[in-house]
Formats: structure tokens, C-alpha cells, sequence
């Protein structure tokens, strides 16, 4: 599987399972964009490790839900790589915090849909227009968006369901461009996410009731990124792939 010379915006991308994808990228031979919040060292971090493996990368901050910064995000991926993007990668989002219907107010329930839809729409509008036939969106969304989500993860799965639907409606729409746009739902997967979300006899349960029988690793999800971003899957477009061990059948 090969991504050379492609030009990768991981938006998202320097911790966790964006930065087992950035590092994929990298080793697949891409120029990696590693896109991070307000963690200089961690993106640093993601590039020394790319680079290390033999890749070219650079770090970029800035927050995915404001405009400006993802145009700017994509003017220094062009000044480093070249004007043409060959795939973006959207990892942005979290789950904030668990809260009820009665617990939630509307600027709570307004926030999770800005972090985990907005700079979906916005990356994808910024990147878009400056890719060409062959290119490929890879989204993230979630277990959560298929089957409700946990307790107090209500906003957080229904925004995730969006994303799912968005790239549906995205996937019909880019397709006469052969841009192809998909989207993965990991399940129960080993990140610090779940370290600060899920409490561990949960974590316990939920492995144990999975027909593998353990959490599944950000490795395994960017090995799955980077076929969907490659041409290896040239004739998928539209799907929603879960990732979760068997723990959930779609």
C-alpha cells in the first residue's frame, strides 16, 4: 500500500489514534500534515516520529472548528508540499463530558456539534477544492453514532451520526470528481480517551463481551485509514466501516 508523494492533512493527527494515522501516512510514503490543537509538543512529537521512520511532515495548530484557522492549516500544507491535497483525514472531536438530557444546556449540546461536525464541514470545504481525480476523505466517527452511545454520550453520538450522514451525502456528491469520501467507526479502541471517559470495569465489560476479547489498538485503526485513503480502495466510497472487534454488527 502506497501513498508516495501524496500530500496528507491529518486534522487531528498528534495523539492517540490521529497520531498512529499520521504516522501510517508517513511510512506509507505521504508528506503528512499533522494538525494539532493547542499541543505544540505533541505535534513535535508526531513529525520526530514520521521523520524518524523516513517520512517528511510538518506540525500546524490551530482549531478545527474556526475558519481561519483551517484555511490557514491548508495554506501551509500547500507552501510545504505543493498546491495539490491527495487526503485529508478528520480525527478532530471528543466527547467533552457525560451528561444527561437534564443535565446538558443548549451551549453544551452547541459545543459537541461544532468540535465534532463543524470542522468536519469546514476541513472538507477548505480542502476540497484543491484536490484532485483519485483523492480521498477519510472521516472518524464512532461506535457511538451507530448505536446511541453510553450514558450522558448522547450529544456526542448524535453527533457523530451526522458525521456518518455527511459523508454519505458527501460521497453522492464528490463522486463525479472520483473524490472518494468514507468514514470509520471505531469501537472500544486503547486510547486516553477512554482512559479519562470510561471507567475501567467498563472498559473490563465491554472487551470481555467483544468476540476478540480485548480493546482494539490506534495502530489497527490507521491500518484501516490508510487503505481507505489509498488506491487499494478505489471502488469504495460512501461506507462506514466499524472497527470494534465484533462488538457491534452494522
Amino acid at each position: 500500500m502506497s501513498l508516495e508523494n501524496k500530500t496528507v492533512i491529518v486534522a487531528g493527527g498528534a495523539r492517540d489514534i490521529g497520531r498512529a494515522i499520521s504516522v501510517k501516512m508517513g511510512r506509507a510514503g505521504a508528506n503528512v500534515v499533522v494538525n494539532y490543537f493547542n499541543n505544540k509538543e505533541q505535534g513535535d512529537e508526531t513529525v520526530a516520529e514520521i521523520e524518524k521512520a523516513g517520512g517528511k511532515a510538518i506540525a500546524v495548530g490551530g482549531d478545527m472548528t474556526k475558519a481561519e484557522d483551517v484555511d490557514r492549516l491548508v495554506a501551509e500544507a500547500r507552501s510545504a508540499f505543493g498546491d495539490s491535497i491527495g487526503v485529508l483525514v478528520n480525527v478532530v472531536g471528543g466527547l467533552v463530558a457525560r451528561k444527561s438530557l437534564a443535565e446538558m444546556d443548549v451551549e453544551f449540546f452547541e459545543y459537541l456539534m461544532r468540535l465534532n461536525v463543524t470542522s468536519t464541514f469546514l476541513t472538507m470545504k477548505a480542502v476540497v477544492p484543491h484536490m484532485g481525480a483519485g483523492s480521498a476523505v477519510v472521516n472518524l466517527a464512532s461506535l457511538a453514532g451507530r448505536d446511541g452511545g453510553g450514558p450522558g454520550a448522547s450529544a456526542y453520538a448524535t453527533s457523530k451520526g451526522a458525521v456518518i450522514t455527511f459523508t454519505r451525502a458527501m460521497a453522492k456528491e464528490l463522486g463525479p470528481s472520483n473524490i472518494r469520501v468514507n468514514c470509520v467507526c471505531p469501537g472500544m479502541i486503547s486510547t486516553t480517551f477512554h482512559d479519562q471517559f470510561t471507567k475501567d470495569a467498563v472498559r473490563k465489560n465491554v472487551a470481555g463481551a467483544t468476540p476478540l476479547r480485548r480493546e482494539g489498538e490506534a495502530s489497527e485503526v490507521a491500518d484501516l485509514v490508510a487503505y481507505l485513503a489509498s488506491d487499494e480502495s478505489s471502488f469504495l466510497t460512501g461506507t462506514s466501516v466499524d472497527i470494534n472487534g465484533g462488538l457491534f454488527f452494522s
